[in-house]
Order: structure tokens, then C-alpha cells, then sequence
């Protein structure tokens, strides 16, 4: 049988109702033309009856009479006279279109004075990287059209220029890193320094956005993050770069902030985490911080090199192992923690073969902070004992399989004497504190794409999971709750978050718990 055809309304309905909506959007807009002056005149007449009921309002009582018969006197005067009437009703609809009219002021087009000037110094300075002498109709020249080269722009509120998008030509080479450099480097000294800038490079188009960024919030303190476990926060970034936020708490006030989340555990790809920074950056900030998190589903050791104390805090508490700050102490523990490693891995991988569920210590992760391990090196020499760093190589090899997390701090002046398992093997990095852009590169392994600051407040730098993106990092305030100089705020923060004491500082077993009646005798 044949099939009918279906009727025209349903084959292309779409097409008319497209089509109408477009007739009737411009038939609005038509009359929107023609009718404005009599919505001029509308808005007007309402303005004045507004004025003229406040007028009314405000006068007082006993002289409203006298108003009034004022009122009906003009009234009766502009009936009787000739071409009365219609010079009244003129008079009132040039009035109402006057107080009808638009109040605001036109915004004005294009950049003033002293922004031209800028751009028209940034175009100059931007002519010997993106013109060449081959090029018959180049796009940069001195004394060329800046507005080509520029096609949209914005200023901040000191003048300085906030975004930019340029156009350069095709044959310019930013494919090329250095190439890009000194682009970059040119923009960021004629912007204006002390500025973050993000580059945004647009191959395809041949197009590079600059954006200054704002700073990073430096008062968020330390808290119950809402994550998952094996999910631990390094930090905070800007809302371009991830696409998660976590609601936090500052005061009474909640917001939410993007974070970096580094991922940890059996099937993480970047199972362990270099720190390096200039003394004073934050690096033992952040490995507090993380020290705080990783103890509410697991046990946490940390050895300190730098031998200031700032782990004294965790000594003694539910799920810190050891705080170890000399040598002796340092190489047990280690030591202890490849034997560790080696007894996780033998256990589950006879649970596998018998066919069982890995044994439930085996579950709980094992996190190992080493703080400055070069610190050790010479002591170690001296007292012919073993590298620390050396008796990282099983935790950092095998810890992934073995649920054991290793975190290296160093700073940059000791960051040649790292060994090779630690640089091989801490696939997650984060830089804190001011940097080069070559120093940066050495560590993380690429180029950020903004523009390192020459003063940054402590906890501020940059972080790179893996193979993944540069982001911009601000660790949250976890101070040393015993130092003097913390703040009453911060202190209390970092001590609501930390364990029950269940041992000593000094070490030695709490005392058993006296009976509070006494024992029956045996004998009756």
C-alpha cells in the first residue's frame, strides 16, 4: 500500500515558524521606531504627574487652599485666552517629551587619551616580532593601524589594560616556545608589571588573548575539605582552569572555590608528589596541610630535615606514626617503611592468588613526608650510615601498588642533591614561592601559562599533576599552631583538625587506666 504524503504543516512547519517569528520580531521593531515618540511622551507625562504628587505631598496643609485656587486661576486664564488650549496642550507635550527623553549618559566610544597611547605604544614595541621585510602588506609597521592588530580591548579601573585579543600574522612562528617567550615576556613588561597575565594562543586563528588575572585568595584556612577519599586538596586556582568547586567556610561567610585535587591511591597515575620552593614559600605549610587530611583514612609519617620543628604539632597523635627529626631516627623509620612496603605487597599478592580480598591493613593508606631530605646527606656521610633518600626507592617504586603515598619538600638551592628515584618517580609537582620561568620548566616539566610575579604572598605557586595543565596554586593557611607569630584564628583552624594525643610527646606508653573500684581478692 502505498504511503501518503505527509500534510504540508508537518513538513515544513519548522521552516514557517521560523519564518514567523522573524516577521514578527521585525514588525516589533518597526513599531518600536514608530511608536517612540509617543512612549517618550507616555514616560514623560508620567514623570511630571510623579513630580507633581510630591509637590502635592510636600506642601503643607494650610497652604494647599491658596495652591489650589493659584491652579484654577492659571486654568481659567489659559481657557479664556485665544489658542489657549493649544498652547497648553504644546507646552505639556514639549515638556513630557523633555522629562520622557533618555537620562543616560552615552558611554564614550573607543579608548581615551591615554589608552590610545598605550596601544599605540604596545603596537610599536610588537612591530620587530610580528613584521617581516618580504611581507607585502604587513599587519605591523611603524606608524601603522593599531586598530587592526587589535581587535577588541578592555581597561581596568587604573588604566591599565585588563584584556586584549591580537592579531599577528601567519608566518609567525608560535609553534615555536622561545618564539612565544618573548612575546609573552614584551607583554607582560608593557601591561604593567606586578600583574598576572594569562596567554591564551590561538594557532588555527592567529590570534593571542591576554588577560590579567586577579589574585588568588590568600584567607582561606585550613578545613574539612568535601572530597572523597584518596582525594586530597593541594589548593586553589581560578575558575577558568577546573571545573569544580568546593564550598568552604570563612567565618560566617560560605563561598565556593575552585581547588586542585590530587588523586592518590591503587589507581592513580601520579601516586607521589615533589614540592620545591624558596624558604618561606609555604612548602611545610602545604605538607601540613596534607598531613591533616591524609590522617582521616590513614597513618602518616614524617621525617623533617630542616630541624625547626614545624611538625611538633602531630607528635603523639592518633595516626601519626613517628615524627622523626634526627638521623638515627630518620633511617629506622624509612627503613621501617620499605619493610613496610615489601610485607604489603607480598600480602596482597598472595591474597590475589588464594583468590581473597587484599588483607584489611594493606587497605589503609600509608603516607611517608620527607621535609628537606638533603639536610641528612652530609650527616649520613659523616656517621657512615645510608642515605635517607636511598631507602626511598621501594615506597616510591612499589607504593602505588602498596597504598603507600611518598611526598618530597626541598628547596631550590638543594634541589640538585635530589636522587634519581625521587625525580623519576613524583610525577606530581608544585612549585611554591617566586620563580623563573626556566625554574619553573626545570620542575614541573612545561611552561605555566601565565606570567610569573617577582613578590607572592607565602602558599602562592604553581601546581602540574602528571601530563596535565600548569595551574595556579594557593595553598590554604596551615600554620604551626605553636609558632608565635599565628594568628589566634589560624591557630585555633589547625588545632580543631588535629587528632586525639594518644601518646606521649616524649615517647613513652601512656599509663594504664586506674580501676575505679577495687579488684576482688581471688581467694574467698
Amino acid at each position: 500500500m502505498a504511503r501518503r504524503p505527509l500534510p504540508r504543516i508537518l513538513s515544513n512547519g519548522s521552516a514557517q515558524i521560523a519564518r514567523s517569528r522573524e516577521l514578527a520580531r521585525t514588525a516589533a521593531d518597526s513599531a518600536t521606531d514608530v511608536l517612540h515618540p509617543l512612549i517618550t511622551i507616555t514616560r514623560g507625562l508620567r514623570r511630571l504627574a510623579s513630580a507633581g504628587r510630591r509637590k502635592w505631598a510636600d506642601t503643607p496643609k494650610d497652604k494647599r487652599g491658596p495652591l489650589l485656587f493659584l491652579v484654577a486661576s492659571v486654568v481659567l486664564v489659559v481657557a479664556l485666552a485665544p489658542y489657549g488650549p493649544l498652547l497648553a496642550a504644546i507646552t505639556l507635550m514639549a515638556a513630557a517629551a523633555w522629562q520622557g527623553r533618555d537620562r543616560g549618559e552615552p558611554e564614550p566610544e573607543g579608548p581615551d587619551e591615554s589608552q590610545t597611547q598605550r596601544l599605540k605604544s604596545l603596537y610599536e614595541a610588537l612591530v620587530p616580532y610580528f613584521s617581516a621585510a618580504e611581507d607585502p602588506a604587513p599587519l605591523y609597521a611603524h606608524g601603522g593601524e593599531w586598530e587592526k592588530a587589535f581587535p577588541a580591548y578592555e581597561f581596568d579601573e587604573t588604566g591599565r589594560c585588563a584584556h586584549l585579543v591580537i592579531s599577528y600574522p601567519a608566518y609567525f612562528t608560535d609553534g615555536e616556545a622561545e618564539s612565544r617567550a618573548r612575546i609573552e615576556q614584551l607583554l607582560h613588561a608593557k601591561s604593567g608589571r606586578g600583574r598576572e597575565y594569562h596567554f591564551a594562543w590561538d594557532e588555527e586563528g592567529n590570534q593571542l588573548t591576554v588577560t590579567a588575572l586577579p589574585p588568588l585568595p590568600t584567607d582561606i584556612a585550613a578545613q574539612r575539605f568535601v572530597t572523597a577519599p584518596g582525594e586530597t586538596v593541594l589548593g586553589f586556582t581560578d575558575p577558568s582552569q577546573v571545573q569544580r568547586t568546593l564550598p568552604l567556610t570563612h567565618g560566617e561567610e560560605r563561598r565556593d572555590v575552585p581547588p586542585v585535587v590530587w588523586r592518590t591511591g591503587i589507581r592513580s597515575t601520579e601516586p607521589h608528589l615533589l614540592v620545591v620552593g624558596q624558604p618561606g614559600s609555604g612548602t611545610s605549610t602545604l605538607l601540613r596541610s596534607i598531613a591533616l587530611q591524609a590522617l582521616q583514612y590513614g597513618d602518616v609519617l614524617v621525617v623533617e630535615g630542616g630541624g625547626t620543628g614545624e611538625y611538633a604539632c602531630l607528635t603523639g597523635r592518633d595516626g601519626v606514626l613517628a615524627v622523626e627529626c634526627a638521623l638515627a631516627g630518620t633511617v629506622a623509620s624509612l627503613e621501617w617503611a620499605a619493610a613496610e612496603t615489601e610485607r604489603r605487597l607480598i600480602a596482597a599478592n598472595r591474597a590475589r592468588q588464594a583468590g581473597d580480598p587484599p588483607p584489611e591493613d594493606t587497605r589503609r593508606p600509608l603516607w611517608i613526608l620527607v621535609d628537606r631530605p638533603s639536610a641528612f646527606a652530609p650527616l649520613a656521610a659523616a656517621d657512615g650510615r645510608k642515605d635517607p633518600q636511598s631507602l626511598l626507592q621501594v615506597p616510591l617504586r612499589h607504593g602505588r601498588a602498596a597504598n603507600v603515598t611518598v611526598i618530597v619538600a626541598e628547596q631550590f638551592d638543594s634541589a640538585d642533591a635530589l636522587s634519581d628515584p625521587v625525580r623519576q618517580h613524583t610525577r606530581a609537582r608544585v612549585v611554591l614561592g617566586p620563580a623563573t620561568t626556566d625554574q619553573l620548566e626545570a620542575v614541573l616539566g612545561a611552561r605555566p601559562h601565565t606570567t610569573p610575579v617577582a613578590h607572592v604572598p607565602p602558599g602562592r605557586g604553581y601546581a602540574r599533576l602528571g601530563a596535565g595543565p600548569v595551574h595556579r596554586l594557593q595553598v590554604p593557611a596551615t600554620p604551626d599552631p605553636y609558632d608565635d607569630a599565628t594568628s589566634d584564628t589560624d591557630r585555633q583552624a589547625v588545632l580543631a583538625l588535629l587528632p586525639a594525643r594518644t601518646t606521649p610527646a616524649d615517647g613513652e606508653n601512656l599509663p594504664d587506666a586506674v580501676p575505679t573500684e577495687p579488684v576482688a581478692a581471688e581467694t574467698s
